[in-house]
């Protein structure tokens, strides 16, 4: 698993700046106007409730845009990501947004060791990051270590029913569905947002996890289930040619019968005090 995260924090590393630079992060909204949010918090900011004064850590917060706003909502925030890189432009971004957050540089399977047991009153797990873990039941056991009694998980995140499907024929799915040990790899010089040249570093390997396997491995480690949401739209163009864009939302579904695909989900659980 070494070799798998040595590729994909290369991958992340070029991807850092790429990302700041393109205008679907809305580095510049942050910046111009303190009430901005991202769009991934703002779709969720119902179920989120008040966030302030808790205790807060973003796992695998990427460049901070939604750590950033979960700082505005008001909790006292940590970001922690296994790529330095977007580190640098996640400190910027809050340096330019106002907002004081401390940034960790980790592996999240290392979280606890990093920042202690039990101090925190919410772990947020956004967009886009279970899928570059190997283990579920790992990242499970992180996060009740996190936690102190009382405390919740938040998670948005990709459907595992999206991920099994291949883009070019989305009615076969075509990737496993349940947890794999052996990585998927692709090469991919493109990502997922308007940028002005391609990846050097286009290999990544990820591994899908369905929706039982997450449960049960929040369940095993002594989380309780509080609310679970699923969507059939997701914060990226995950079908290209085949998703159309919701500008309320800044949402992507399907344009053909968007009910026929669970794109995302919302889930939540609390610790026992």
């Amino acid at each position: 698993m070494t070799d798998s995260f040595a590729v994909n924090k290369a991958n992340w590393d070029e991807r850092a700046e790429l990302h700041a630079a393109s205008p679907d992060y809305n580095f510049a909204d942050f910046a111009a106007d303190p009430a901005y949010l991202s769009a991934v918090v703002r779709f969720d900011r119902p179920r989120l409730d008040d966030i302030a004064g808790l205790r807060a850590v973003h796992l695998q917060c990427h460049i901070g845009t939604d750590t950033v706003s979960l700082a505005r909502l008001g909790a006292s925030v940590t970001g922690l990501d296994f790529s330095g890189a977007a580190l640098a432009e996640a400190r910027k971004l809050a340096t330019a947004a106002g907002a004081s957050i401390d940034f960790r540089e980790a592996n999240v399977y290392d979280a606890v060791e990093v920042l202690g047991a039990g101090g925190f009153d919410l772990v947020y797990t956004g967009i886009g990051a279970l899928c570059w873990l190997p283990s579920v039941a790992r990242w499970a056991s992180v996060v009740a270590g996190l936690l102190r009694p009382g405390g919740r998980l938040f998670i948005r995140e990709g459907h595992p029913m999206l991920g099994t499907l291949d883009e070019n024929d989305p009615a076969t799915p075509r990737y496993p569905y349940f947890e794999h040990a052996e990585p998927l790899v692709f090469d991919e010089p493109e990502t997922y947002v308007a940028t002005d040249r391609p990846l050097a570093n286009s290999v990544s390997h990820s591994w899908n996890h369905s929706l039982g396997e997450i449960i049960t491995a929040l369940l095993d480690n002594g989380l309780t289930l509080t609310a679970f949401t699923e969507h059939d739209s997701v914060p990226w163009n995950a079908i290209p040619g085949q998703m159309v864009h919701d500008e309320a939302t800044d949402e992507w579904r399907m344009k053909d019968t968007p009910s026929r695909l669970a794109a995302s989900y919302t889930l939540q659980a609390v610790k026992p005090g």
